[in-house]
């Protein structure tokens, strides 16, 4: 059975998750992190299929929202993660079971980029995967119109800021919010609309980016990637692969030919399935090492 518990609060706003706990005790966890440009998504999105094979395979799985954009802007998102990764390591343990030696941080396209980015932090999880996830936020692909945006109907402008809300929120569903991020992607105003004044001065966002903040320190990643995507290029995993490599993390960057966004939502896809298998085996692999 699910619970959920708040992680923080801020302005009004709770900021939670929902965990799918697995049978076994002290068992390893996994943080899961949804996508969705950093402006939309529940803690709700994870595939229901992927929860279930996780705890068969002997995970707990903690399914988390943030605040999104651009109610909130890229600073305070990167700190409700901060915040979630020392809440996991020093007070959940007291609401519930697992081994808070043994945490991995999944996440899916933007939630990717945030579990790359908390590779970056003080308090740091023990292992990393990303799902289609990038390694930094200026990338020509974020700050130009997207060609395969542009195809769809165009948004207009009014209508993405009609759906912005007045207060902070931690929770939206795509209908709702789908708009915007289709709108940036068409205008190449993403970065404006994600990190506010920020997005004028370029270097400042070095400091939002994994792949150039990277250090011996990292923890061990598998990045997943399809070589289609059509939203995120799959080059990013490819330049996230390179950083590791150079400063000898262990890591594996695992391609999906053909593959394009968002590919592991159909769970009776041969890929699908094999890319959750194959991240359970990287992670007992990795744990089994911490352990031995």
């Amino acid at each position: 059975m699910a619970d959920a518990f708040v992680y923080k609060c801020v302005e009004e706003c709770e900021i939670g998750g929902v965990l799918h706990p697995t049978t076994k005790t002290l068992a390893p966890l996994i943080v899961y992190i949804h996508g969705g440009g950093l402006i939309w998504g529940t803690r709700d999105d994870m595939n229901r299929e992927q929860i279930r094979l996780y705890n068969e395979a002997g995970f707990n799985v903690f399914s988390v929202d943030y605040r999104l954009a651009p109610e909130s802007k890229l600073p305070e998102i990167r700190d409700d993660i901060q915040d979630l990764l020392v809440w996991i390591k020093t007070e959940a343990p007291a609401h519930f079971d697992f081994d808070r030696e043994r945490v991995a941080v999944i996440g899916s396209s933007a939630g990717g980029y945030l579990a790359l980015l908390s590779g970056t932090f003080d308090v740091k999880p023990d292992a990393i995967v990303s799902f289609y996830g990038y390694g930094q936020v200026t990338g020509e692909w974020y700050r130009n119109p997207s060609a395969h945006f542009t195809s769809m109907t165009s948004v207009p402008e009014m209508l993405a800021k009609q759906l912005v809300q007045p207060n902070p929120i931690s929770s939206a569903p795509i209908e709702r919010r789908y708009a915007i991020y289709l709108y940036c992607r068409q205008q190449g105003t993403w970065l404006d609309w994600v990190t506010g004044s920020d997005a004028k001065d370029i270097s400042k966002l070095a400091h939002f980016a994994p792949v150039e903040l990277a250090d011996t320190r990292y923890p061990a990643t598998l990045l997943i990637h399809g070589d289609q995507d059509e939203d995120v290029p799959y080059a990013e995993s490819v330049a996230m692969k390179e950083k590791l490599d150079s400063l000898r993390i262990p890591n594996e960057l695992l391609t999906i030919s053909q593959g394009k966004h968002n590919f592991d939502a159909n769970m009776n896809d041969p890929d699908s399935a094999r890319t959750i298998q194959h991240t359970i085996t990287f992670l007992q692999q990795r744990f089994s090492m911490k352990t031995n």
